[in-house]
């Protein structure tokens, strides 16, 4: 039988088709826009998603036996803020998880309601990308739309809402909305108050790998589809990529360098890092998981190659890179602000170090440890829990850079497993999908028979030393700059 993991991305969908032993046969990408309305703001338009879904899986299947596809599933961008109204119609575009308009009311949350009562309720804190300071943002802002809401879900929720007719969502994804009950894997009724809306608005909570519904007829007819075919609820997209890099289990880790950047640990227990620096998550195997998460990764390389030194040639200009862990310039990657595990919207993207002998590759360098630097500030959270992480996982855009790999490897001083598969989330929801028709008894069952790593990348002791003596001025910039952020950004 075949499968389909849908990626529901930032810039782009991609959508992969999967046998049931694990080979991918196809792959397809759709590129929608990403609007930035004001300062700090990001957002896109549903119907963009649903379009270039559907235009997607008719290019995906255009050639395969379409009688063989038996489940699709998901991972998809989190905390994005979809409103449905009474005839199903989108009423604002969707605020997105970049997004750091919601400052206000994320203060109102974390100091007014309190982070001990936020963290009873949801086993989290506020952050400005969750999507319960966006509910209050709306009902604040934009009072006429928000009165006007029959349901709230998540970008992926929709694609599947749009494939089923059902109102769903999955442990994961929920987790990062701060009105889900991580713990007891239920809606959090305190926080539903809070926010102004009732359990009816907001859609039924699935497992990841369990069938939300079949596809529905006019849809399959215009697919070419069996009208057999199950939607698996997926997973938020971090959650789907670690089932992607078989993430799952205990004491699991995987890093990913997409868009955004995450650390993410797997563990069968529920588990709560008291500072909240760690977000505190359901995971996609049934189980749980710690992550941190920066707003900007790949996409801090993406601007300065794009934007800054106007090259698509990534590879060429890492080439120039010669002497690692010896750079003299700093880059602090807070291009969107930052969550993990400083919850600053007005932190910015900073060089600090140039001299007049700075190079262009000097520069480039610096983004990349940069990038490394901020992921071992959560990682350091981590082993601060007494987590002892000895290898990881990586996937991602980002994880396509040779040199790359190898200085994540070196920050952080563990072992990095390279896969056969990089395709993270796109993979993770085919196995899911798989998992839902039965071709897997459990999701670990499903990772254990089809990730496989092809490759590790070693830490060298002289590189590792060196890099800890440059994180350690790494981690003294934020704190020194901080105070100027609130006051550059007003």
């Amino acid at each position: 039988m075949l499968y389909i993991g849908i990626d529901l991305g930032t810039s782009a969908v991609k959508l992969l088709l999967m046998d049931g032993q694990g080979k991918i046969h196809h792959i397809v990408s759709k590129e929608y826009p990403l609007y930035f309305p004001h300062p700090g703001w990001s957002e896109q338009k549903p119907e963009d998603w649903w379009d270039a879904v559907l235009e997607g899986l008719k290019e995906l299947t255009q050639d395969c036996d379409k009688s063989q596809i038996a489940g699709i599933s998901f991972g998809g961008q989190m905390h994005g803020l979809v409103a449905l109204d009474e005839d199903d119609h989108v009423i604002r575009p969707a605020i997105l998880w970049n997004d750091g308009r919601t400052q206000k009311q994320t203060d109102y949350l974390n100091n007014v309601i309190g982070k001990e009562k936020l963290s009873a309720y949801t086993a989290n804190i506020a952050f400005a990308g969750f999507t319960a300071p966006k509910i209050l943002w709306m009902r604040e802002e934009e009072p006429e739309n928000f009165e006007k809401i029959k349901m709230v879900m998540l970008p992926k929720d929709y694609i599947a809402f749009k494939l089923t007719g059902v109102y769903s969502t999955d442990v994961s994804d929920a987790s990062g909305m701060l009105i889900f009950d991580v713990k007891n894997k239920r809606w959090s009724k305190e926080m539903l108050e809070i926010c102004g809306i009732t359990e009816a608005q907001v859609p039924k909570i699935f497992e990841s790998y369990e069938t939300v519904g079949t596809i529905l007829p006019e849809i399959a007819k215009e697919l070419g589809f069996p009208e057999t075919v199950r939607i698996a609820a997926g997973a938020g997209d971090n959650a789907a990529a670690a089932v992607g890099t078989g993430t799952v289990g205990d004491g699991m880790c995987n890093i990913s360098l997409g868009t955004s950047g995450t650390i993410f640990i797997s563990s069968k227990s529920f588990g709560v890092d008291e500072h909240n620096a760690l977000h505190s998550f359901a995971h996609a195997d049934g189980h749980y998981h710690l992550m941190g998460c920066m707003l900007s990764a790949a996409s801090c390389n993406k601007w300065w190659m794009d934007e800054i030194i106007g090259t698509k040639d990534y590879a060429k200009e890492q080439a120039k890179i010669e002497k690692l862990g010896e750079n003299h310039v700093f880059f602090l990657p807070y291009l969107m602000g930052e969550r993990s595990p400083h919850n600053n919207p007005n932190a910015r993207g900073t060089f600090i170090g140039m001299t007049m002998d700075t190079t262009r590759a000097d520069m480039t360098q610096a983004v990349l440890e940069g990038v490394a630097f901020a992921i071992r500030d959560s990682f350091e959270v981590a082993k601060s829990l007494g987590i002892h992480i000895e290898r990881t996982k990586i996937c991602g855009g980002g994880a396509k850079s040779p040199l790359w790999k190898k200085i994540i490897a070196n920050v952080l001083g563990i072992k990095v497993d390279v896969i056969e598969s990089e395709e993270g989330p796109g993979y993770g929801g085919a196995m899911l999908a798989a998992v839902a028709c039965g071709e897997y008894a459990s999701v670990e069952e499903a990772a254990g028979k089809l990730v496989k790593v092809i490759d590790t990348v070693e830490p060298e002791a002289d590189l590792v030393e060196k890099y800890n003596e440059r994180y350690e001025k790494f981690a003294e910039i934020y704190p020194a700059v901080k105070d100027l952020f609130d006051t550059v950004t007003r």
